[in-house]
């Protein structure tokens, strides 16, 4: 229930705490069981008692994603080190979507099927790709932004592939990762059959930015920081290229600064976008005032 509750914004102690008046309420009714809808109600209730009705609201809406007769799918992208594998964690964990994928999974596997001869540039990191380029490219043109944009498009496929497993089971999904490039992706093909939810993550402070690495390779074995810094330039540019598309696909940018504040931003986009999808019948009055001010 707490994780439920954490899905309005509302910090883990005070979810926690919430959560725990709903089974004292539950323990005085006596009952040995309560429906679905009514303990929605006692939660609503409850919300706005202890923490206020912009919270009770949220809870509200977010019930309405289980109206949803298509799966959910998350497709959070941005450049290397800007926190996306930690907020579509913490997605998850809010949501309770057991499915997270990262996009350098996809890349391992098609690097176990094609060969560095036949497929080059997956065969390295997405910052680095362009020393795997093949053919001259003209004067004009960023190697280091064509690579990336090989390797993109081909784990793409990969990508697609995913998502159309998931319509097929009816599974919901969240992908993360740098391939996730807005406009390498046609998420319309999937219309009717799931609720493609497109985000980019972005760091927009250089220090702040560069000081993720740091921390990952003090908490990850494995993972030291040396490599990431030294192309550290090739990676702010792929980030600035990302943008630059999301911009041009209508895709929403949400800048990562503070994990607690992009959280919250990721879950009332996601939100947002997929309350789109769930029919008008079903969405309460105060619901649907509340989105159409947004």
């Amino acid at each position: 229930m707490a994780s439920r509750i954490m899905a309005t914004g509302l910090a883990p102690g005070r979810a926690f705490h919430v959560a725990e008046v709903v089974e004292d309420r539950l323990r005085h009714l006596g009952d040995a069981g309560i429906s679905l809808e009514d303990l929605t109600e006692l939660v609503v209730e409850v919300l706005g008692h202890e923490v206020g009705q912009r919270y009770a609201l949220s809870f509200s809406r977010w019930q309405l994603l289980t109206k949803l007769d298509r799966p959910l799918v998350v497709l959070l992208g941005g450049a290397t080190g800007v926190g996306k594998s930690t907020i579509a964690t913490m997605l998850a964990n809010r949501l309770g979507i057991t499915r997270v994928i990262p996009t350098d999974a996809i890349r391992e596997v098609m690097r176990s099927m094609f060969s560095k001869e036949i497929m080059p540039t997956i065969h390295t990191s997405s910052f680095d790709a362009a020393r795997l380029l093949r053919h001259p490219l003209p004067r004009s043109a960023d190697p280091v932004l064509i690579g990336f944009g090989e390797q993109a498009s081909a784990v793409a496929v990969g990508v697609e592939a995913l998502i159309s497993r998931a319509a097929e089971e009816g599974t919901d999904l969240i992908l993360e990762g740098a391939h996730l490039v807005p406009g390498f992706i046609d998420g319309t093909q999937f219309t009717g059959r799931a609720v493609v939810v497109s985000l980019v993550v972005t760091v927009d402070d250089e220090d702040l930015h560069r000081s993720h690495f740091l921390i990952r390779a003090h908490d990850v074995r494995n993972r030291p920081s040396e490599r990431y810094l030294d192309y550290f330039d090739n990676i702010r540019k792929q980030q600035k290229y990302i943008k630059s598309l999301a911009l041009e696909h209508e895709v929403p940018i949400v800048q990562s600064d503070n994990l607690d504040a992009t959280l919250t931003r990721v879950i009332d986009l996601v939100f947002n976008q997929a309350i789109e999808s769930v029919p008008q019948d079903a969405v309460p009055d105060t619901v649907a005032s509340k989105q159409g001010a947004r």
